[in-house]
C-alpha cells in the first residue's frame, strides 16, 4: 500500500488560485486591452502583465498574480487567442509579457521543463523599473 501512495503522489494536481473572468483575454479583446487607450480615447499608461496560459500546464501558472503592484494583470488561454499567440511568438506556456503603452517591455518564457523561470519579486522589479523609466 505504501508503494501505491508513493506512485500516486506525483500525479496529484494542486488547485491553483482562480482568476476571475474579467482578467481573461482572447483575440477579440487582446489588442484593445494592451494598446494603452480606452474605447473613449483616454490614454491608459498603466503597465500591463499578460500571462499566456494553457490548461495542460496550469500547475505551473503564475499563481501570485494578485500580489503584483502598480500593474494590471491579465491571463490569456492560448487555445482562445491563436492570433495573439502567433503575433507574440508564444511557443510555451506559461509565458509572461509585460507591456507599457502597447509595447512589449519584457518577456519571461517557460523552458522545456514547462516551468516559468521567474518569480513575483523579479516580475515586480521589472514593473517598478518600467514605471520609473516612464516618469520622464
Amino acid at each position: 500500500m505504501k508503494n501505491l501512495i508513493l506512485i500516486l503522489i506525483p500525479f496529484v494536481t494542486f488547485s491553483q488560485v482562480e482568476v476571475p473572468d474579467k482578467y481573461w483575454l482572447d483575440d477579440s479583446s487582446f489588442d484593445s486591452t494592451i494598446s494603452g487607450t480606452s474605447a473613449f480615447g483616454d490614454d491608459n499608461t498603466e503597465t500591463i502583465v499578460v500571462e499566456f496560459w494553457a490548461k495542460f500546464n496550469e500547475a505551473n501558472c503564475f499563481a501570485e498574480w494578485k500580489d503584483l503592484e502598480d500593474a494590471k494583470y491579465y491571463r490569456v488561454d492560448i487555445s482562445k487567442a491563436p492570433a495573439a499567440k502567433k503575433e507574440y511568438k508564444v511557443r510555451m506556456a506559461p509565458t509572461i509579457l509585460i507591456f507599457k503603452n502597447g509595447s512589449v517591455e519584457k518577456v519571461f518564457k517557460a523552458g522545456l521543463d514547462l516551468l516559468l523561470p521567474t518569480n513575483l519579486g523579479e516580475i515586480q522589479e521589472v514593473i517598478n523599473e518600467i514605471n520609473e523609466a516612464s516618469k520622464f
